[in-house]
């Protein structure tokens, strides 16, 4: 990599996640060399990405440019470069476009999908982890919708117009919601020939309720919720296999669906390289110490959703959202300016401020730790702390007017099918 050879220590940091760029930006005026390497050259608000396979906003307001982020860090450089394999031993990354030494390693690499090994469902069912996966699912309703407004089969149509969702966390219950408001709100203008009763969403989970890391209150306004907007949920029903056209449960049941969207579960995006001492198979996480650590390294982190902390309140690690990831990444900020001047680091405790999810317009449900909650003050809360959330001024002002015009006009203006989708043979 054409980075200059420096004196300083050198941190290397992989991924621009939520994790990420909270440890980069408190690295400001440390005396080190920085350096971020991700395969994307924008940070992505996933708590938003839903909105965007629904139509609801472009792209580009829940992204923002790696480099805009961190351009106030001194001796910073960035990479878009995707890393293949790690040598701890002579503290080497290596990537498409090279190979880097580092000091100090940071891995904050996130999820990926996880399909439970069920290679046709991997191959034909529809994932949502990034932008181009969210794009992919607008375009492919879109064209679906389009071709259904042609179709003079009955069943072909329904086909066409069947959504099933696998999965009943967050994002499968907000992506339910979302197909549910566009039924109802949005294309039957749209649409005007098509009976929009043939447009059936069907929401799966394998487990006995919705929103299975929230509370008992929360998944059962939320599963009223989503029945009152229209949506089918199973519950207790397991998704076997999908073809491409056919969707089929575990009690051998089958229905026929152009659109199948897999939200089901994640695993870590673990990099190759460490000791099988370091990475817990089962869930493809690094297993770190109450500092971050990776197991048996002393210059090896992980931050966010990859690493595994195990604490008495969390036996099974810290959740998979956003505020653990943040949190991990300001205290190893703090944490390494505290162990170049020679100071013991911080343990890790995890501050958590809540849990919330959205079904719908004024529809949505708060878990915090002394108030359970649902309804309009749940639902404007939700979009008060994803508002602020959002990385950068522009994009908080054009996800605000994009959300105050959708709740104006009961609509969702991008409707574009800028790329069209071509699904697997």
């Amino acid at each position: 990599m054409n980075i200059p050879k420096t004196e300083k220590k050198r941190v290397v940091v992989i991924g621009g996640g939520f994790a990420g760029i909270s440890l980069a930006k408190r690295l400001k005026d440390l005396d080190v060399q920085l350096v971020l390497i991700d395969k994307q050259n924008y940070h992505t608000f996933q708590p938003l990405l839903y909105q965007v396979s629904t139509s609801g906003l472009e792209p580009d307001s829940i992204a923002y440019p790696l480099r805009k982020v961190l351009k106030k860090l001194n001796n910073f450089y960035f990479r878009w470069a995707t890393v293949t394999h790690v040598d701890p031993k002579k503290q080497i990354v290596f990537t498409t476009k090279g190979s880097l030494s580092y000091d100090y390693l940071v891995m904050a690499t996130g999820t990926k999908t996880n399909y439970f090994g069920n290679a046709d469902i991997e191959k034909y069912a529809m994932p949502m982890k990034n932008i181009p996966q969210a794009l992919n699912i607008r375009s492919l309703m879109l064209q679906n919708f389009e071709k259904a407004d042609d179709c003079t089969d009955s069943e072909e149509r329904k086909a066409l117009l069947n959504f099933c969702i696998i999965g009943a966390g967050p994002t499968g219950v907000e992506l339910a919601g979302a197909f549910a408001e566009l039924k109802n709100n949005v294309f039957p203008k749209d649409y005007r020939h098509l009976n929009m009763a043939e447009m059936q969403i069907h929401l799966y989970e394998g487990g006995g309720r919705v929103l299975p890391p929230m509370s008992s209150k929360a998944s059962d306004k939320a599963l009223r919720f989503l029945q009152k907007l229209g949506v089918n949920v199973h519950l207790n029903t397991i998704v076997q296999d999908y073809d491409g056209e056919t969707l089929t449960l575990n009690n051998k049941e089958t229905i026929a669906t152009k659109n199948c969207i897999w939200t089901a579960g994640v695993t870590g995006a673990a990099i190759e390289g460490f000791g099988n001492d370091a990475l817990v198979d089962r869930v493809n996480r690094y297993k770190v110490n109450e500092f971050n650590q990776v197991e048996g390294y002393t210059n090896i982190f992980a931050i966010g959703d990859i690493a595994l902390m195990q604490t008495k309140e969390y036996p099974k690690g810290h959740p998979q959202v956003a505020q653990p990831a943040i949190q991990q990444g300001e205290l190893l900020a703090k944490n390494l300016r505290g162990l170049f001047k020679g100071n013991k680091m911080k343990p890790f405790n995890y501050y958590d401020k809540g849990t919330m999810a959205t079904v719908g317009r004024n529809k949505a449900v708060v878990d915090l730790k002394k108030a359970k909650f649902g309804g309009f003050l749940a639902w404007y809360i939700w979009m008060f702390v994803h508002l602020m959330a959002l990385v950068g001024f522009r994009n908080r002002v054009i996800v605000f007017f994009n959300w105050m015009y959708n709740y104006i006009n009961f609509d969702k203006a991008a409707r574009l099918i800028v790329r069209p989708f071509t699904p697997k043979e």
